[in-house]
């Protein structure tokens, strides 16, 4: 996957796109693959980089919702667990099952949660990952060595889905190319185009060269997450907005905080949040909050309250209690939320997807969460084949292998995430002996990971390689800005930049972790 290529791909291409897609998150990501995958030749156009914004902040579960069934929302469920058990199927380098650990204080609560647990396992039916049950006192202790013992009953175990969000991403980008698709990245729409009020492609600008582009497509796609309405009034000012938006922080703690493998979930917190402390990278994320916010960011900040929200309420769960200096990277991101009526907590709105088509065609497709990025694809491109007049064809998504999808065993811990790309990678190590090198001693990663992220994976930016095709800025946001000249340096090279470019990006990246860094 080459951004030079597909630059020239979109010079080259004469004819109307078949879709044109606004947005390189999970959703436009998801559609460009189903469109692609049905034979059809779609343009996926992104702002900044794939999974700049939501898709890659979120608290890494693919689940199917323990709230939305106590809220009783058994459709949204049963379609999340279904969704979570096909991408468990089709992404296993990247999805496995976790143990979730509820720990009881409360007398009633052990058969609450173990009744509702055993419903939850009933939905997931075939898909479902492993039985759920009531644990003692001492099994629990034994699953959450570090769970506080004071008060504790019992505990109730389930399963669920967890994996890496921005690595899932560039798969999904690079499974689009794979089956025909165009995808670019620093390419935002500026304006959309029309004719006799139909909305018949979209202009946008190369945000390296400057150069602009006037592309024509049969269908055109909003799926900018929580950016949905600011595209909306390229088409129409007056409509009212449809999404609100929610942000959620989460702390990244060391693993002695939680050692093993198991996660702890807290149904209930004082203020009516889901809070889960989960490993992750050989780290712990602990998330997360639930606050309104005014207006999208592309780099949203946690707020103080959030963080000693977070830290107060680990220590309230785990008998070793977290300190500000104990975190090691903090980081928010947004969600978009469908309006529905006058509900004033974003917590009480839906996480439900919507499609939308104006008066003028433009399709708009917003909500959602990860687990469910493959069924909001298929029905967004459902609605598109009708605009853009073409016969119905069946999606073929279901079943679809992602990018890197493999049975074969991959021993070496740091390259398990590339799947079966990961011999590629070890051939460019036996070709160049100098890519073995860890680049630090306190992240996993190698200097190989940085040459392979710009060569295939698109990585333009410092941040990119740092924040999404590694994860370095969550795992220890101080370690990666320790190790921002040396990357900046071997992607100059690949990129044939010069030093200049080099000490601008360490500047930009070094100003940018400041904001995953508490003091």
């Amino acid at each position: 996957m080459n951004r030079d290529e597909m630059i020239e791909q979109i010079t080259n291409h004469r004819e109307k796109w078949d879709f044109i897609i606004i947005g390189g998150g999970a959703t436009g990501l998801g559609a460009a693959i189903d469109a692609a995958s049905r034979g059809y030749r779609p343009l996926l156009v992104e702002q900044n980089d794939f999974a700049k914004g939501t898709s890659s902040r979120s608290t890494k579960l693919v689940h199917g919702g323990v709230r939305y069934l106590k809220q009783g929302n058994i459709s949204l469920v049963l379609e999340a667990l279904r969704e979570r058990g096909l991408l468990a199927q089709n992404a296993p380098h990247l999805v496995h099952h976790m143990e979730f650990v509820v720990p009881i204080y409360n007398w009633w609560e052990g058969p609450f949660y173990g009744i509702g647990m055993k419903v939850y396992d009933r939905l997931a039916g075939k898909l479902g990952l492993s039985p759920s049950k009531v644990l003692t006192y001492d099994e629990t202790i034994q699953h959450i060595p570090t769970v506080e013992p004071a008060g504790l009953r019992r505990g109730v175990s389930y399963y669920d889905g967890q994996f890496d969000d921005s690595r899932l991403a560039i798969n999904l980008a690079q499974t689009a190319v794979d089956n025909g698709a165009v995808v670019v990245n620093y390419m935002p729409v500026i304006s959309l185009i029309k004719k006799d009020d139909l909305v018949v492609g979209v202009v946008t600008k190369d945000l390296e060269t400057g150069k602009e582009y006037e592309l024509g497509g049969r269908a055109v796609i909003n799926a900018t997450g929580v950016f949905t309405d600011s595209v909306r009034k390229m088409d129409d000012q007056s409509p009212k907005n449809i999404v609100s938006v929610s942000q959620g922080a989460h702390i990244l703690l060391d693993k002695d905080f939680l050692p093993g493998n198991s996660a702890v979930m807290v149904p209930r917190t004082e203020d009516g949040r889901v809070l889960f402390a989960v490993p992750w990278h050989n780290r712990v994320v602990v998330g997360t909050t639930d606050i309104p916010v005014d207006k999208p960011d592309l780099e949203p900040k946690p707020l103080e309250e959030e963080i000693d929200f977070l830290i107060s309420h680990a220590g309230k769960y785990l008998t070793r209690r977290p300190k500000r200096s104990d975190v090691l990277s903090v980081f928010a991101g947004l969600r978009p939320l469908v309006k529905g009526g006058e509900e004033k907590s974003t917590a009480a709105l839906s996480r439900d997807h919507i499609i939308i088509i104006s008066t003028s065609g433009l399709i708009t497709i917003t909500g959602g969460k990860w687990t469910t990025y493959r069924k909001m694809a298929q029905d967004v491109i459902d609605q598109a084949e009708e605009i853009a007049g073409f016969e119905r064809k069946p999606s073929k998504t279901e079943y679809l292998q992602i990018h890197g999808w493999t049975q074969q065993k991959v021993d070496e811990e740091y390259l398990k995430v590339y799947g079966a790309d990961a011999p590629k990678l070890k051939s460019l190590i036996k070709k160049n002996k100098e890519l073995d090198r860890l680049l630090h001693r306190d992240l996993p990663y190698k200097a190989v990971e940085v040459v392979w992220a710009v060569r295939n994976e698109m990585a333009r930016t410092l941040d990119d390689v740092l924040s999404r095709r590694t994860r370095a800025l969550l795992l220890n946001a101080r370690a990666s800005v320790e190790i921002a000249p040396e990357v900046a340096k071997l992607m100059a090279k690949e990129l044939g930049k010069s030093g200049r470019w080099k000490k601008q990006q360490v500047e930009e990246y070094t100003e940018l972790a400041k904001r995953y860094v508490i003091e």
